[in-house]
């Protein structure tokens, strides 16, 4: 096999040294609401075994946390997941399309490699709006946040619908242990406008480390080697991953972003009102708690019913935290995702 075709994941992965510690402050944004979205399909560890037989069920749940996660439907795509959380967020705010005036969607599992799949959305929307796509994977959302509170912050925009909505299933291989289970289909989105200058991001850090790139990747099916019958054969479109390595990176990774957010802000881990991480695995969630010595129960988790469901993991965690009522106007939320790239971000979020 042409040796461009082999996944990089196995090799072993070599960091860049200068990793920015450089944060950002952006107040006077506020997020007006939130809103989510999650497939009827629903797959437990136990239907996991019928279709890939070496997933053992109590090896997944003690490994991740995950019991189950949700699939999209024949007929659906991330757009659909798109279009069904924005709709929900948009009736909770009592917000209508004309008051839409910028559209963002977080994902790296789009309909098409082009249009974009925030051209999809805005079409079945009905939204006069720039719309345009973030490919970021699991910091997705941090990435498309912040990048639409730069809008709303300037008067460049009135009211930004900011989505994260990815389709896993379809690109992991599904016959593959190491990897199927871990990954589940969903999409949350969140509606900014104008605050009030205590509200916004007190403090953010957006970083990427593209050394790292072959530790999570999809070898096939971009322009430098595009799918073939022979990448097929050997599996190559399907996400690859080299989770040990990634689990380690994760960890050690957003301690330290986290760290540098909080040390910007001049804020403690008291200060936060609620931890909303990304749902990648509870493990690394509690390792990170534990190594910033905070309470695991401070931290929002839903990665039991949904498993990692990558950009749309963070604004499903702030949607069912605010629909519980566990999030109220002024609390400091931590948000941080992490991901393919490798990408991060952690953000201090007056709410």
């Amino acid at each position: 096999m042409d040796e461009a075709l082999i996944s990089t994941a196995a090799k072993i992965p070599r960091f860049s040294k200068a990793v920015t510690r450089r944060t950002c402050s952006l107040m006077g944004v506020q997020i007006v609401d939130t809103g989510s979205y999650v497939p009827e399909t629903v797959r437990t560890n136990l239907q996991m075994q019928e279709i890939c037989p070496d997933c053992d069920p109590e090896w997944i749940e003690q490994r991740t946390g995950i019991r189950e996660r949700r699939i999209v439907g024949a007929n659906e795509s991330t757009c659909d997941l798109a279009v069904a959380a924005a709709q929900q967020v948009m009736a909770k705010a009592g917000v209508y399309a004309k008051d839409i005036d910028l559209l963002i969607v977080g994902t790296f599992t789009p309909d098409y490699h082009c249009p974009s799949t925030a051209c999809l959305v805005q079409d079945r929307l009905g939204l006069d709006a720039p719309a345009f796509d973030i490919s970021a994977a699991c910091s997705g959302f941090m990435y498309a946040v912040t990048t639409g509170a730069q809008y709303v912050a300037t008067g460049n925009a009135k009211m930004a619908l900011v989505i994260g909505a990815d389709s896993n299933s379809r690109i992991v291989d599904q016959k593959d242990r190491t990897i199927a289970p871990l990954f589940g289909d969903g999409a949350g989105a969140v509606l900014l406008s104008a605050g009030t200058l205590q509200q916004g991001f007190k403090s953010y850090h957006l970083a990427s480390d593209g050394s790292g790139a072959g530790m999570l990747d999809r070898p096939c099916g971009g322009s430098k080697n595009p799918i073939t019958a022979e990448g097929i054969a050997s599996r190559q479109h399907y996400l690859q991953m080299d989770g040990r390595n990634v689990f380690k990176w994760a960890v050690r990774t957003v301690v330290e972003s986290i760290e540098v957010v909080l040390e910007s802000a001049q804020l403690s881990v008291h200060d936060v009102s609620l931890f909303a991480l990304h749902q990648a695995n509870q493990r690394i969630i509690d390792s990170v708690a534990d190594k910033l010595n905070v309470s695991r129960d401070r931290f929002y988790n839903n990665v039991h019913k949904y498993g990692n469901t990558s950009a749309a993991s963070i604004p499903l965690v702030l949607d069912e935290a605010n629909s519980e009522g566990k999030i109220d106007r002024g609390d400091t939320i931590l948000m941080c995702g992490f991901g393919a790239g490798l990408t991060w971000g952690t953000s201090l979020f007056v709410w």
